[in-house]
């Protein structure tokens, strides 16, 4: 495809500089149906909306798995993840999440221990002067999320540590990238040993956790998944589940700035906490974009995108778009009552369909842990300290600078 004004600026420097601000500006600046700019040396665009996440998702248009870069497969991802096939091999691997995080009652064991935790670490808290948020949830997850996988973590916190590493680290240079590295290597080397063990009955696990389910797993080859990337999957089952820790700081960081919403989440309306917990996924930022690679000549409203082309979806642009969102800076809980989600239009962590395309299928997982979160934290007594309580968009995944740091709980 010839195309004129092919981009020839480089805009990586200026997705470090600018983080979660990066596409609406370029948005804000070109103001066509789609952005066009340069990205790690490939032409790419970038779309937003309903009708630009059906595109994205369509296989005939985009292919999801030669768009990840190696930084985000050793850190985030993994090596050999579901993330990085496309067609029948992705559908094989990802029938095994979506038995796994998209069961109810599988998601309702999951919530059950997370209560547990929660009340095992809350007891503690007003032990000690002050706690970080952040670091406990991720903690209180890691523990729960583990117990209900099958996965041994008698002592949570280095594991939640490392978990967290590899999602902190992935869209940044320098010390965190590196942490996130050695995180991964540490834990993969850990889970294909635990993953052998399963197999050759040396570890007992319950037949229906998810170790389990990734041990006896078999691809649309017909084969056993090699002990390593069975590892890369268990982790991409737990990890998800301590990331909350990112939407669980955000929740506290709502109800300390909007207090209004305690007491409706501490009556237990179980619609509102569903409502409030959509209203954190739009409202604060988490994944900036997610890309992928344009597998033929294509046209998006009566623009040209080249084959091979970097194609961009928007997310953090599309969950604050005036046009889609009335009021879009507003945090309000209330646009979510009384509708159904329309799974195009919000998409915090990706769009599409979660059993066959690459939309996370652990988003009802992360709704129903946060629901349960933010009504528990609603009902615990504390105090907020002076701390910085900024968010900053150029950090790349954002959360409160402080890690939100709570005193005298009770």
């Amino acid at each position: 495809m010839l195309l004129r004004n092919r981009p020839i600026v480089e805009s990586s420097p200026a997705l470090l500089a600018r983080g979660y601000a990066w596409l609406p500006d370029l948005w804000r600046r070109t103001g066509g149906p789609l952005v066009r700019t340069r990205l790690l040396g490939r032409h790419a665009v970038a779309l937003r909306g309903p009708d630009a996440v059906r595109f994205f998702y369509d296989e005939d248009h985009v292919r999801r798995g030669p768009a990840l870069p190696e930084p985000v497969l050793s850190t985030l991802f993994g090596h050999g993840a579901v993330h990085t096939l496309d067609g029948d091999a992705h559908r094989a691997r990802k029938a095994l999440f979506v038995s796994l995080l998209m069961d109810s009652e599988g998601i309702a064991r999951l919530v059950q221990q997370f209560r547990t935790a929660w009340d095992e670490a809350a007891a503690s808290w007003g032990k000690r002067p002050s706690i970080v948020l952040f670091d406990e949830a991720a903690e209180v997850l890691t523990r729960a999320v583990c117990r209900w996988a099958g996965v041994p973590a008698d002592d949570a916190g280095p594991l939640s540590r490392d978990l967290v590493a590899m999602v902190d680290g992935f869209a940044t240079a320098g010390p965190r990238h590196w942490r996130a590295r050695a995180a991964r290597r540490r834990r993969e080397e850990w889970l294909a040993g635990l993953i052998e063990d399963v197999r050759n009955g040396a570890l007992g696990v319950p037949p229906d956790s998810a170790a389990a389910a990734v041990a006896r797993h078999r691809d649309a080859d017909g084969r056993t998944l090699d002990p390593r990337v069975a590892a890369v999957e268990v982790l991409n089952v737990i990890r998800p589940a301590t990331a909350v820790a990112w939407f669980a700081a955000f929740a506290a960081h709502a109800l300390h700035l909007w207090p209004e919403h305690r007491a409706r989440l501490a009556a237990g309306d179980p619609a509102y906490a569903e409502a409030f917990a959509q209203e954190v996924r739009r409202f604060y930022p988490f994944a900036p974009f997610v890309g992928g690679q344009a597998v033929r000549d294509l046209t998006w409203r009566g623009e040209p995108i080249p084959a091979g082309a970097t194609v961009l979806l928007d997310l953090y642009g599309q969950d604050h778009d005036g046009s889609l969102w009335p009021r879009p800076y507003t945090f309000d809980p209330g646009r979510f009552l009384g509708r159904e989600v329309d799974p195009d239009l919000l998409v915090p962590q990706g769009g599409g369909d979660p059993r066959t395309g690459h939309r996370c299928p652990g988003e009802l997982i992360t709704v129903a842990l946060l629901k349960e979160f933010a009504t528990g934290l609603s009902r615990l007594r504390y105090e907020v300290p002076e701390q910085d309580l900024s968010i900053s968009l150029r950090r790349v995944p954002a959360r409160p600078h402080s890690g939100f740091v709570m005193a005298e709980v009770g």
